[in-house]
Parts: C-alpha cells; sequence; structure tokens
C-alpha cells in the first residue's frame, strides 16, 4: 500500500516536533504534523519557558534589596504587567515561529488544525481531509483539570495565568505539587498577596522530605501565606472578588483563584480507543519500552503517555522513536535517575533516591549541610541554603542528591552526570572544591549526618 506519509505526527510540542524534523531531516522520511493550537506546546507556549521567564521577574525586588546592602543606591518604582506581559507575549510568538521554520526547513509539511485517527494508518484532520502514514505518533502531551466543585467556574489554571490583563493585588492558588509552588513564589515576589491551600501535611510531595520542608518554610519567610493540611470548598463571586471557603470554614477574599491540582494527558476524542491503542485509568496512552502503542502502526511519547512529564524527556522519547522506526536502531529511553528542578523560590534541584525511598531499599549515610551563603549573608539576609547526599551503606555509590539554593537547577544538571556514571561518596571526596562557591559543600561533606 502507498502512503501519503512515511510518518504523520500529531502534536506540535517539543517531543513531536523533534521526532517530526529528525525523521525528516536526517533520515528523508515524508513527514506531517498536525497542530490544533500554537506550536511549542505546553513548555513553550503555556509551561516551562514563559513560568521561568515569570521567576526571573519576580526576582528582582529581592535582589534590590541585595543591591541597596552592597552599597548600591537602588531604588523600585514598582512593577509594570503591561510592560512584561507585552514583552512576553513577543518572545512566546518568536519561539514559536522558531519551531515552525525548524519544521519548514526540514522539509516537514505542516497542517494547523486538529487532527484524530480513523484506522492505523488513517488520520482526518478538522478540514474533513484524511491522510495516510505508514507510522502515527501521538504527541498531544497533557492540559491541566480542574475539580467538580461550587464555582469553579471562577478559577483559573496555570494556562490562564499568561494571558491576565493586570496583575491581581491578591491570589489563592491551590495545591502542593512543583506548578502550584512555582506559581506561589512568582505571584508573591511580584507583590501579590498570595495563598497556597495544599490539603497535604507538606507540599511536594514525592520529594525528599527533609529539602521539601526546607522550601516550605522558606516561602513562608518570603511572605507566601502556606497552609497544609487544608482545602478549598467552594468559590464565589461578588464583583471582582472570589470568596473562598475553606475545609477550615474560614472565608478568604481574593482576585484570583488558581487551581493547580492535577494534569490530565490529551487522548480523549483522537478515536484511539476504537481501535485498540490501549489507554490508563489517567486517560494516558499505554506504551511499550520502544514508545509503541498495542496499534504496530502507532507510537506515543511525551505527556500522553505520562511517564516522566517533563520536556527534555518528551525530546529524548521522540529522539528514541525516530532511531527506532527510522534507523533501525531500536533504542530504549532509559528514565531512571532524571535530575529535575523546581523553579519554587528558593529553586530546588534533585536526582535520584530520595531518603525514604533509599532507606526501604536498605542502609545508607545521609550528609547534610545548611549554611548561610557568602552573598546572602553579606546582605544581612537568614535564609540558608540545603544540601544532602544520599549513598548506600555498603558500595557507598551515590543514590541522591537534594539542592535547596539559588541556582539550585544549574548545579543538579553537573551532580546528575556524576550520579547517572554511578560515582561514590569518594568519587565526591576525591575532587577538589571550586572556592568560593555554593556547591563546594557538595565535595566537603566528610561525615555523615545519619545512617540508616
Amino acid at each position: 500500500m502507498a502512503f501519503d506519509y512515511d510518518l504523520f505526527v500529531i502534536g506540535g510540542g517539543s517531543g513531536g516536533v523533534r521526532a517530526a524534523r529528525v525523521a525528516a531531516g536526517e533520515t528523508g522520511a515524508k513527514v506531517a504534523l498536525a497542530e490544533e493550537d500554537r506550536y511549542g506546546g505546553t513548555c513553550v507556549i503555556r509551561g516551562c519557558v514563559p513560568k521561568k521567564i515569570m521567576v526571573y521577574a519576580s526576582e528582582f525586588p529581592a535582589a534590590v534589596q541585595e543591591g541597596r546592602a552592597y552599597g548600591w543606591d537602588m531604588s523600585e518604582n514598582g512593577f509594570d504587567w503591561s510592560v512584561f506581559r507585552t514583552k512576553l507575549h513577543a518572545e512566546l510568538d518568536r519561539l514559536e515561529g522558531i519551531y515552525r521554520s525548524l519544521l519548514k526547513n526540514s522539509g516537514v509539511e505542516t497542517f494547523d488544525a486538529r487532527a484524530v485517527v480513523v484506522d492505523p494508518h488513517t488520520v482526518e484532520l478538522s478540514d474533513g481531509t484524511r491522510k495516510t502514514a505508514r507510522h502515527i505518533l501521538l504527541a498531544t502531551g497533557g492540559r491541566p483539570v480542574l475539580p467538580d466543585l461550587p464555582g469553579i467556574e471562577h478559577a483559573l489554571t496555570s494556562n490562564d495565568i499568561f494571558l491576565l490583563e493586570t496583575l491581581p493585588k491578591s491570589i489563592m492558588i491551590v495545591g502542593g505539587g512543583y506548578i502550584a509552588s512555582e506559581f506561589a513564589g512568582i505571584m508573591n515576589g511580584l507583590g501579590v498577596a498570595t495563598t497556597q491551600l495544599y490539603r497535604g501535611d507538606q507540599i511536594l510531595r514525592g520529594f525528599d522530605n527533609e529539602a521539601r520542608a526546607y522550601v516550605a518554610n522558606a516561602m513562608r519567610g518570603r511572605g507566601v501565606d502556606l497552609r497544609v493540611g487544608v482545602n478549598l470548598v467552594s468559590i464565589k463571586r461578588d464583583g471582582d472578588t472570589r470568596i473562598v471557603t475553606d475545609t477550615n470554614g474560614d472565608l478568604h477574599h481574593v482576585d484570583h483563584v488558581m487551581f493547580a491540582t492535577g494534569r490530565a494527558p490529551n487522548s480523549d476524542n483522537l478515536g484511539l480507543e476504537a481501535l485498540g491503542v490501549e489507554l490508563g485509568s489517567k486517560g494516558q496512552v499505554i506504551v511499550d519500552d520502544y514508545s509503541q502503542t498495542a496499534v504496530p502502526s502507532i507510537y506515543a511519547v511525551g505527556d500522553i503517555t505520562n511517564r516522566a512529564n517533563l520536556t527534555p524527556v518528551a525530546i529524548r522519547e521522540g529522539m528514541a522513536f525516530v532511531e527506532t522506526v527510522f534507523k533501525g536502531n531500536p533504542t530504549k529511553l532509559d528514565h531512571d535517575l532524571i535530575p529535575t528542578a523546581i523553579f519554587t523560590q528558593p529553586e530546588m534541584g534533585t536526582v535520584g533516591l530520595s531518603e525514604e525511598d533509599a532507606a526501604a531499599q536498605g542502609p545508607i549515610d545521609v550528609y547534610t549541610t545548611s549554611f548561610k551563603p557568602m552573598r546572602q549573608a553579606f546582605a544581612g539576609h537568614d535564609e540558608k541554603v540545603f544540601m544532602k547526599l544520599v549513598v548506600c551503606k555498603p558500595t557507598q555509590k551515590v543514590l541522591g542528591c537534594h539542592i535547596v539554593a539559588h541556582a539550585a537547577g544549574e548545579m543538579i544538571q553537573l551532580v546528575g552526570i556524576a550520579i547517572k556514571m554511578g560515582a561514590t561518596k569518594q568519587d565526591f571526596d576525591r575532587t577538589i572544591a571550586v572556592h568560593p562557591t555554593m556547591s563546594e559543600e557538595l565535595v566537603t561533606l566528610r561525615n555523615p549526618t545519619r545512617s540508616t
């Protein structure tokens, strides 16, 4: 059977775009891609890129105060949201243009349309046009979801924050994951009175307990009204004000309420289940180690598979797919020991096992340090950084590293290389410190804080 394309990709985010352009540009495959919204996907348009730019914007008030402590005559005349918002969206437009150019220059044919799968080798576009392909790749990502609560129509998701016409004076953020905690820090840094509600006993569930406690305490120290063990019950709107009732019976009057309590894969209404593509309990597409679904001609990468929902992972899954399907080199992506940065304020970087998970596997040594870094100490700030190594006691292999500090993400990327290579505590000890830096503490931790 002759097909219109060798590959048809549904979804123009990081994973889909990388797979499409590498397949077309490096193997000569005939490739098409359909995207119903904006090219760049969650990361570029609604996620990590605009969020990180907002993190940068929110850090300047503290930088001004720090500058004064160092003797600079600095003034702070307020934040102009409209100026920032205009520049932010101009930058997102620029990045979307780059994504479109990358596809075009690689020879990928693009369709600004929704696509659904009608049989193992056929997709239908929203204008009714049908295209056939030897292989179909699902890369439609995920989306934030809102709970079913009274007044939920008055709430925002993280997608909406970037579109606000004006900066609110107050906001309530519901959730305890990295998205909720990051936006709590952002809004607080921009001068917005910020309350964060989380139903659990501590934010950042799944991360190292000691590290996430440091983050929570520091967030409170910076002004976030972080409340755990409490949830939102209902929202009522009174003009421009949202009146929130929580599970303690307290009322909160805020300008906006933002939920970051969960995300769902964009797998609905794609025609998948009728073809025999297996979906999990959360709607994720079930794939094997090579990103292949139960239908041999259909593959999936990125957040739609709900494996490790991170942009670099989606990109690597897309590349592994091309290696496997178009280069004849079956490639499994190693999802183990993925370094991660949580852009809370302060920032958290982590790779490997938490102390709790490591202790469940066997005896460990735990090395920790907490101190005021030179830059902040000179400025008179009380906030400390926190660093932790989790080490297997019998082998002395470093199983995990957790850092809470400014630029923790930059540090954990490099530590991640060592841990991925199987570095031992002795390898860290043999490494000469770079002085004076915060990160030198990672190679000067001589005695365990505790052993289990």
